[in-house]
């Protein structure tokens, strides 16, 4: 299966479900949007934020210029970067635009019961319906369109990763944001981008509940044991090559549960004082056996 194909199927896969979660992630995108970004002038970046601005710097209407600026980017992406590699933006180019006006009744019904005296409950709350609204979308491989776009038009024709360009098109839209509402925005953006971003992090890779040990020990036998017999879970070995001594040895590797990481390394340096290992987070782990451990 060419990768085209198998990007096809990937898509393909789920997609009535995906479609619903891709659904109440543009709602909640669009009800943060205008409960909280748009009455408080939070620019955080994307077409949204630059809609912000133009609304206070030439009175354009908001909603109007996220339509408008969703369609001309999509259709740019679909003449520029081809209709498979838009396939993931329109979705959500679509459904976002029609949220953010779907949604104003119930921002305004809402806004009396979201509106706070000190400003960094509104910058947490901020945070976590926008990060939780991108992670849902992100999470089944769609996006919104916008300055994802613009960034993979921008990527294609200049040697620049695709992050770093994001990040210097919303840094400028920040700052923009900046000039027209003041330093204090920027700081407010800023907090709320940094926090959304970790929120989004957790959603896709979840949160870490497990540590990875690479173990380079004298006395893997006795380690391995351990881990076999005592902690009851799967352990792979590998021979090893120093780069400088050329001396032979071996590396043993294990998820450990994060409950158990503190007890089971200072058993390992127990074992071996002069093991050399590497720890790791670890936020999933596919297939294997785990016995129950009796090692608490």
């Amino acid at each position: 299966m060419d990768l085209t194909k198998l990007k096809d199927y990937i898509l393909q896969k789920d997609f009535y479900k995906r479609l619903i979660t891709i659904l109440i992630g543009t709602y909640l995108l669009a009800l943060t949007y205008n409960l909280f970004l748009l009455p408080n002038h939070f620019v955080i970046g994307g077409m949204s934020g630059l809609a912000i601005v133009f609304e206070d710097m030439f009175g354009w209407n908001a909603n109007l210029f996220i339509y408008l600026s969703s369609f001309i980017l999509v259709i740019l992406s679909i003449f520029i970067l081809g209709f498979n590699d838009s396939k993931v933006s329109i979705i959500g180019s679509i459904f976002y635009p029609i949220m953010v006006s779907f949604t104003v009744p119930v921002a305004n019904f809402l806004k009396p019961y979201f509106t706070f005296d000190n400003v960094l409950i509104t910058i947490i709350l901020a945070s976590l319906f926008y990060g939780f609204a991108n992670g849902l979308i992100y999470k089944v491989g769609f996006n919104t369109g916008g300055s994802d776009i613009l960034m993979k038009i921008i990527s294609k024709y200049f040697p620049m990763p695709e992050g770093k360009c994001l990040m210097i098109l919303n840094g400028c839209i920040i700052l923009l944001g900046g000039a027209t509402f003041g330093i204090n925005n920027v700081v407010y953006s800023i907090i709320i981008l940094l926090l959304y971003t970790k929120i989004v992090d957790n959603i896709l890779i979840g949160i870490s509940n497990s540590k990875l040990f690479f173990i380079y020990t004298k006395e893997h036998k006795k380690v391995e044991d351990h881990i076999l017999k005592v902690m009851k879970t799967g352990v792979t070995l590998f021979e090893t090559e120093g780069g400088y001594s050329k001396e032979k040895g071996y590396m043993l590797m294990c998820v450990v549960p994060t409950r158990e990481y503190y007890l089971f390394k200072e058993i390992v340096l127990q074992i071996d004082p002069n093991a050399f290992f590497v720890i790791h987070d670890c936020y999933e782990v596919h297939g294997g056996k785990r016995k129950k451990s009796s090692f608490l």
